[in-house]
């Protein structure tokens, strides 16, 4: 079963009509802007977006996505994309439930990892930056 998280964020999505094919179902490429999207808002509520990264000094690049379709996202349809942290410490994992608003019913399940790369000598961190642990200890903690 995959890790709940400690902390999540629910991004409701309105699926548009650019985002499907023919057949009026989301094509699969899509799917990981909707991650975007609901992992940004997760990062605002931890209080340490992508803004904050970089001023930071940090980038976080994705290194590793994975997806797994149940069933396709079709055009007009409500959904709920769910970010939810596992991990933070070392890297920054999120896993993502996208399912569909009315029913609950799972369309697609997802994770990304991420690292911090320090800009200034583009050097991957072997673990988190504190500022970034702190923010989202302090979340934790309320």
């Amino acid at each position: 079963m995959r890790s709940q998280g400690v902390l999540h964020s629910d991004t409701e999505i309105l699926v548009p009509f650019f985002d499907v094919d023919t057949m009026h179902v989301v094509w699969h490429g899509h799917y990981v802007k909707y991650l975007e999207v609901a992992r940004c808002a997760l990062l605002d509520k931890i209080g340490h977006n992508y803004t904050a990264m970089l001023e930071s000094g940090y980038a976080w690049p994705v290194i590793d996505m994975q997806l797994r379709y149940v069933r396709g996202a079709t055009f007009g349809q409500r959904i709920n994309v769910r970010a939810s942290l596992v991990e933070w410490e070392n890297r920054l994992k999120v896993n993502y439930l996208i399912s569909d608003l009315a029913s609950g019913e799972r369309l697609t399940r997802a994770s990304t990892v991420q690292v911090a790369v320090e800009i200034a000598s583009r050097e991957m961190q072997l673990a988190s930056p504190k500022v970034f642990i702190d923010a989202v200890e302090r979340v934790l903690k309320c």
